[in-house]
């Protein structure tokens, strides 16, 4: 199998473009893609709820949304950013305009909570963990717990149509094997992060096997099977986006994902 690392686009233009068969994405971008036209579709979700949320060091005393007012917070520049924050606030009767946008990039966490910002919007099952393990108290506040369209998928694994429908075999054996490789990632977390660390020994050993220890118990969580996905959070999110303006037309939720794949024998 041959890994290729996506452009600043993301890997839904490389699938598209037929420039590789499988890839990781989230829900927002192959919701952006379909209502553009772009025929891509989600065939798992990697995590089953969304473990992402606003995180800043304990003493800066950001613990809800209506907190954010006075303060800096350090993201990537996305439109859905400034739509999340001001969502939470309006919650709140916070003022959004008294947030300060600074665009940090992909710059590290922990230097940026010390310099430049007071807040940014992280994944508790790398950053958090990674927080826990250097001893430095986090205030975090996840998205799913204000609003439930914010439960979204993120990661999802994506195809295109084309390949879906034309070489459905190569599909249905990529994700047996991608089934199989996950089940075991829950049943034995610690031996997974193991085989990470074989690959990639450069990794901080000590996050990747406490990572691997979180994510086991979030991959699947509540679901039937792992990677399942539901409609009715499709829509909720879908209508969600399309009610702040990040999307021109609603989506037909239906179309943007399946779930066929998933059934492996013995598993």
């Amino acid at each position: 199998m041959e890994i290729i690392q996506p452009s600043e686009g993301g890997a839904t233009q490389l699938i598209a473009a037929g420039q590789g068969d499988f890839g990781f994405s989230y829900q927002e971008e192959v919701t952006i893609a379909r209502t553009k036209g772009i025929p891509i579709k989600a065939l798992a979700a990697v995590i089953q709820h969304n473990t992402s949320g606003f995180a800043s060091p304990a003493e800066k005393n950001i613990k809800r949304p209506r907190d954010f007012e006075g303060k800096k917070y350090g993201g990537w520049g996305s439109p859905a950013e400034e739509a999340m924050l001001k969502a939470l606030m309006k919650q709140e009767q916070a003022d959004f305009g008294k947030v300060e946008m600074i665009n940090i990039g992909a710059a590290d966490y922990f230097t940026s909570v010390r310099r430049d910002v007071d807040f940014t919007w992280i994944f508790m099952g790398w950053t958090g963990i990674e927080a826990e393990l250097k001893g430095l108290p986090l205030n975090f506040i996840y998205l799913k717990d204000y609003h439930d369209a914010l439960d979204f998928y993120t990661p999802v694994l994506v195809a295109s149509e084309e390949t879906i429908s034309e070489n459905s075999q190569l599909v249905q054996s990529f994700m047996q094997a991608t089934v199989k490789g996950y089940r075991y990632c829950i049943e034995n977390p610690r031996a997974a992060g193991e085989i990470l660390l074989e690959s990639v020994p450069e990794l901080n050993r000590d996050l990747v096997l406490e990572s691997q220890e979180y994510l086991a118990g979030e991959y699947q969580a509540d679901a039937p099977v792992w990677g399942e996905m539901s409609e009715i959070r499709w829509e909720k999110y879908a209508d969600w986006m399309y009610d702040q303006g990040l999307i021109d037309r609603p989506l037909e939720p239906g179309t943007a994902f399946t779930n066929e794949f998933l059934s492996v024998p013995g598993v």
